[in-house]
């Protein structure tokens, strides 16, 4: 993930009450979303593309059986874009581990974890359905804290 940002297009609030998400999209897609602090002020969208990701995540907090059609802008490596592509055929309520992942792309799993902790659309691409073999893994770079525990959220609203 990118480094924390000021210029957020929106900041909408989420059902786990310490975590806001911070929205970045350009005229035409969503660029990244990124997991910010409840002390982070809302931000309304302006554009039609900010409005319609934010309508469509609230649709997916709402139902987490939503699925989303965001135009997203092209960005990663070819390997990181293959991964994501993965990661979005694991279905709603079900979850992956790394080494499942990496076995399908004829990879390794730390590798997989890497393209995870640089997904730049988390949600929309569903990293949080990627878990380590032995637990839920990591989220967004980081193994314990408010990010583990909306990613715990994710899997327990998908599962619902």
């Amino acid at each position: 993930m990118p480094a924390e940002r000021p210029d957020y297009d929106a900041v909408i609030e989420t059902p786990v009450v310490s975590v806001h998400l911070g929205i970045v999209t350009d005229q035409q897609a969503l660029s990244a979303i990124e997991f910010l602090t409840a002390r982070h002020r809302t931000r309304h969208p302006q554009s039609d593309i900010t409005c319609e990701s934010v309508r469509q995540l609230r649709a997916y907090f709402d139902d987490p059986r939503w699925q989303f059609s965001l135009p997203l802008i092209k960005q990663g490596t070819p390997f990181q874009q293959r991964v994501w592509q993965q990661l979005r055929s694991i279905p709603t309520g079900e979850t992956r581990s790394y080494g499942d992942v990496a076995q399908q792309l004829k990879s390794v799993p730390r590798a997989v974890g890497g393209a995870c902790r640089r997904n730049p659309v988390p949600l929309v691409v569903p990293c949080h359905r990627v878990v380590a073999a032995d637990g839920i893994g990591g989220f967004c770079g980081e193994t314990a804290g408010d990010k583990l525990d909306f990613k715990q959220w994710l899997l327990d609203h998908e599962r619902g």
